[in-house]
């Protein structure tokens, strides 16, 4: 199991300090030096004060701050999660997104998805009921885009009229593309596009909230990947060689208990098939969540914690 910090800043209590940029240097640094093996950012242009006011976090511009922690770290992959595709025109997109790769020298992963806040669409002046197929076009986009930059590449609202120049990313044929969302449509976006999944387990109020499908337990992701990696053998593809990224649930590194329960439920996860897993940091405080973070590298990354039990308790 491989493990992505979620930037602490994304939590709801998360004070502004978290947005001082020495504090995302220490942070950052702390966390590829922990083991970390990636460090994420969500994104949200145009938030309502009303979703802030509603479990909603402080937010910066992933490519804009992703683009940062690169100038300060060396291995730790710099990953989106989620960036909302359907927000902008898809040469934007290969473009910023494009720009984090060579500026990490091949370190992102572009985590990407449909969005889900209506209000935010709408202050972009984006149909909210489009978002799928502009996601859909959007996918097709970026990889015709990266892969093959000259080729002028159209679609709804947009056309390149003859042989363009854009910078192709490092990564080759194009970085990874990972896709959120737990519908049948995101597993068909996988197969056709991605090399990741980025799953929600969750019921059906909280996945409803986010517009997706809900996910209720591990046995229900289980069967859904079960689905997705006999939709890839299918389509010729290796179902071994798809990444599927899960949320690390909270660990009390000093509760022997907290640290079972992890360690049964990553277990579980990981025995189905899930290689990666977001953690959170729950810190009041820039120097709390550095702690937990070099904790966390001792006790569940360096620890092996899904592959070794935890002081007598059952792997």
């Amino acid at each position: 199991m491989r493990y992505t910090l979620e930037y602490p800043s994304e939590l709801p209590t998360a004070p502004d300090d978290f947005l001082s940029p020495a504090v995302i240097r220490d942070v950052v640094s702390r966390a590829e030096a922990a083991g970390f093996a990636a460090v994420a950012l969500s994104e949200h242009p145009a938030p309502s004060l009303k979703w802030r006011r509603n479990g909603g976090h402080n937010t910066v511009d992933p490519v804009a701050a992703l683009s940062f922690m690169a100038g300060v770290t060396s291995r730790i992959k710099l990953m989106t999660n989620l960036f909302v595709l359907p927000f902008r025109n898809p040469y934007l997109s290969a473009k910023a997104l494009g720009s984090v790769d060579i500026l990490s020298g091949g370190r992102l992963i572009a985590g990407v998805g449909a969005g889900y806040l209506r209000s935010e669409f709408s202050a972009l002046g984006v149909e909210v009921d489009d978002r799928a197929e502009l996601l859909d076009e959007a996918l097709a986009a970026l990889r015709a885009i990266w892969t093959d930059p000259e080729t002028p590449v159209s679609g709804r609202g947009f056309t390149a009229t003859g042989p363009m120049w854009l910078q192709p990313p490092v990564q080759r044929p194009h970085p990874p593309i990972w896709i959120g969302g737990n519908t049948a449509a995101a597993a068909r976006r996988v197969v056709e596009h991605g090399s990741g999944w980025m799953p929600l387990i969750a019921p059906s109020g909280m996945a409803s909230a986010i517009g997706t499908a809900a996910l209720e337990d591990t046995a229900a992701f289980g069967a859904r990947l079960g689905r997705l990696r006999q939709a890839l053998a299918d389509a010729g593809r290796d179902p071994e060689t798809l990444d599927v990224q899960v949320i690390c649930p909270w660990i009390d590194l000093d509760d022997d208990s907290s640290l079972r329960r992890a360690q049964d439920t990553l277990g579980e996860l990981a025995g189905y098939g899930a290689n990666w897993a977001v953690a959170r940091v729950e810190a009041p405080t820039p120097a709390a969540a550095l702690d937990y973070i070099d904790a966390f590298g001792e006790v569940v990354i360096a620890g092996d914690l899904v592959g070794t039990p935890v002081r007598g308790g059952s792997a």
